[in-house]
């Protein structure tokens, strides 16, 4: 392998996800993907769309505007889907999270919905410069709406103040650093508890030093190569590399390299157009997912249903940690087909809103 070929020039690569595992016994839960009759159902829905998609392009043809009012919805993801085979599948095991909300509500029927939320490419589309990546009003609303009735998370790669300034809502809990520096909520609300300030966990607190020297050596080896930039998100790194030219790519990869070699206690991985450097200890997105749990009292329930929303390959570990519990459901924001261990599928930051605000308006009849 080159290079050049470590950096996919596509704009995601694929995300590595172990497959499904078996529910644990006792659990009363289901595990998803959800049962054949759904999958059915989208299916259907996208043979249907297939003359609606003939009939609109009919349209655009003649000088219509029709199709600009179907853009963006849901119904776009399922035409894509019936132009292409491949999509098709792959949404037959990860279908829109719209299409198929009624299943999803009847899952957690009865059960305490717990949020979880990623930041950039979630809540927030992913731009050129990461500092410009601020969410809107209508979605900073749509995520007030679900912390009002459910109790809610923002799991994020950035560092938890940043990620705290960009979302401005402090009756949240906030876990930054890829879940590596957690704390509660300085608001309250009804799904509050009484101590939930207090809630405060970083595992990698003797890295720091370690973090603040690569962090320096990093931003010193990136002024030789243009576009790149090195984002300190306390107790982690981020090398963005979405404006580098691509025949850039393979010396920048080597230049990190060069720096991490000397440190064995970092780990490097690769996100959407950026390399993350991590303490090498087992500590991830699931576990501060499960320790959110814990910590809100849900720990070893069988009466909660958690919903974990994101878009990158970091996001599979929480993914995986809902499989593994049979509980609740991941779903991958995305608009190509990835491997996951995502239930269901959203395409973009709209549709994650849409989706956020069937849910509060879903809580007058559950």
């Amino acid at each position: 392998m080159t290079k050049q070929a470590a950096f996919p020039a596509a704009e995601d690569a694929l995300a590595a996800a172990a497959p499904a595992t078996q529910q644990q016994p006792g659990r009363r839960f289901t595990s998803f993907p959800p049962p054949s009759w759904a999958r059915g159902a989208c299916r259907k829905a996208a043979a249907a769309q297939v003359a609606v998609a003939d009939h609109l392009g009919a349209v655009a043809a003649a000088g219509g505007a029709r199709t600009t009012a179907a853009a963006g919805s849901w119904l776009d993801s399922v035409v894509m889907a019936a132009a292409s085979p491949r999509h098709a599948d792959w949404l037959e095991k990860h279908p829109s999270a719209l299409a198929g909300f009624e299943t999803v509500l009847a899952a957690a029927e009865g059960k305490q919905i717990v949020m979880f939320l990623d930041y950039d490419g979630t809540l927030s589309p992913i731009v050129r410069d990461p500092d410009s990546a601020v969410m809107t009003d209508e979605m900073r609303e749509a995520v007030r709406g679900v912390a009002e009735h459910f109790p809610t998370a923002i799991v994020s790669g950035r560092c938890r103040d940043k990620v705290f300034n960009f979302v401005k809502l402090a009756e949240l809990y906030y876990a930054g650093s890829h879940g590596m520096d957690i704390k509660g909520p300085t608001a309250q609300c009804k799904h509050t508890k009484a101590n939930a300030g207090a809630v405060m966990w970083q595992p990698a607190s003797d890295f720091l030093p370690v973090i603040e020297e690569v962090y320096h050596a990093l931003t010193a080896k990136m002024e030789s190569i243009p576009g790149a930039t090195v984002e300190d998100n306390k107790f982690c790194l981020s090398v963005h590399f979405r404006c580098v030219q691509e025949e850039k790519w393979g010396a920048l990869d080597d230049q990190v390299r060069s720096v991490l070699k000397d440190y064995p206690g970092l780990r490097l991985t690769k996100g959407r157009k950026v390399l993350e450097i991590r303490p090498s200890i087992k500590w991830d997105k699931g576990n501060a997912l499960e320790f959110l749990l814990e910590s809100l009292g849900f720990a070893d329930s069988s009466d909660v249903f958690p919903i974990y929303i994101g878009d990158d390959r970091t996001d599979e570990d929480a993914f995986k940690v809902l499989r593994n519990m049979g509980q609740g459901i991941g779903i991958l924001v995305t608009k190509i087909p990835k491997e996951t261990s995502a239930s269901y599928s959203l395409r973009e930051p709209s549709e994650v809103k849409e989706f956020l605000h069937k849910l509060v308006k879903s809580t007058g009849t559950r």
